[in-house]
C-alpha cells in the first residue's frame, strides 16, 4: 500500500516529528510505501511527489517546520482540481490514499474529498488545542510556552513605563492558549472567544489594576468578540477557503481602553 503525506495551511510545532512517526510506524509494522506530498493540496493537484523512507525522516523529531512544506491552496479549484482528477493523478502515481496534516481549512477539504471517495484520513493541526476527546493537540504546549514568555518581555516593559500592554495570541473558536498564557504570565485581563465582554467591562478591570500600582496586562484571542457582535473582527479579507482571516482585535482594544481609562 502506498499513502501520501502532506502538510496544509499555517506552520505548527511537531509537523515533522508527526511525519516522522507515520514514515517510521508505517514502514516497520505494517510493510507501507509512503510518498511525500510537496506544499499541501497543491502537491496533490500538481502531481508534487516524491518517495519518503526512512533516510529521509531521520533525525525530524526535534527540527521544527515540515520537510513537506505547506500552501493553503484549495483541492476544488483550478483545471486540474476536483475529486474526478485528484483520483485520477492519484491513479496514475499508484498512490492508495493520502493522510492530510492540517487545520480546520485543510481536514474541511480532506473531508469533502472523503465523501467524493477520495480515501483519506486526517491529522488535526491545532495549536488552539480546539478538539474535544484530547488533553493537548501537537504545538500547544509550544505555543503557550512562547506566548508567555513574550508576555513576560511586555510586563517588564510595562512597568517601567506605567502603560497598559494588550498581547493577541492566536485563538479563532476557543482561549486556550490566551487562558494557560495569561495565567502564567499573570495577566491582569484575558478575553476568550467564548465569553464576549463589554469594553467598559474590560476597562474596569484595567483601571482596578492600575489603581493598585500596577502597569495593567491585557491578552486576547484573536478570535474574541466584544458584548453585541455577530464575528469575530477581521479586516484581512478571507482565505482560500473563505473564512475571515483574523487577527488585529487587539489594535482596536488598545485605543478604546486608552479613551475610556486615561491610561497609555
Amino acid at each position: 500500500m502506498k499513502i501520501g503525506i502532506l502538510t496544509s495551511g499555517g506552520d505548527c510545532p511537531g509537523l515533522n516529528a508527526v511525519i516522522r512517526g507515520l514514515v517510521l510506524k508505517g514502514t516497520t509494522k505494517y510493510n507501507m510505501e509512503f510518498v511525500g506530498i510537496r506544499d499541501g493540496w497543491r502537491g496533490v493537484v500538481d502531481a508534487d511527489f516524491f518517495p519518503l523512507t526512512r533516510h529521509e525522516v531521520k533525525g525530524l523529531s526535534k527540527v521544527g517546520g515540515t520537510i513537506l512544506g505547506t500552501s493553503r491552496t484549495n483541492p476544488y479549484e483550478g483545471p486540474r482540481g476536483g475529486a474526478e482528477n485528484i483520483a485520477k493523478t492519484l491513479y496514475t502515481h499508484r498512490i492508495d490514499g493520502i493522510i492530510a496534516i492540517g487545520g480546520e481549512g485543510t481536514l474541511a477539504a480532506a473531508n469533502r474529498l472523503w465523501g467524493d471517495g477520495i480515501n483519506v484520513l486526517g491529522v488535526p493541526k491545532t495549536i488552539d488545542n480546539d478538539l474535544r476527546a484530547t488533553d493537548y493537540s501537537f504545538g500547544f504546549d509550544t505555543a503557550v510556552n512562547i506566548a508567555t514568555d513574550a508576555m513576560d518581555r511586555l510586563r517588564t516593559t510595562g512597568d517601567s513605563h506605567q502603560r497598559c500592554m494588550v498581547a493577541e495570541v492566536m485563538g479563532r473558536h476557543v482561549g486556550w492558549i490566551a487562558l494557560h498564557s495569561g495565567v502564567a504570565a499573570g495577566a491582569h485581563v484575558i478575553c476568550i472567544p467564548e465569553v464576549p465582554m463589554s469594553l467598559d467591562e474590560i476597562a474596569a478591570q484595567v483601571q482596578k489594576a492600575h489603581d493598585r500600582g500596577r502597569a495593567p496586562l491585557v491578552v486576547v484571542s484573536e478570535g474574541f468578540k466584544l458584548k453585541g457582535q455577530d464575528e469575530a473582527y477581521s479586516d484581512k479579507g478571507l482565505d482560500a477557503f473563505n473564512r475571515p482571516r483574523l487577527g488585529g482585535i487587539s489594535e482596536v482594544l488598545a485605543p478604546e481602553i486608552e479613551r475610556i481609562t486615561g491610561i497609555e
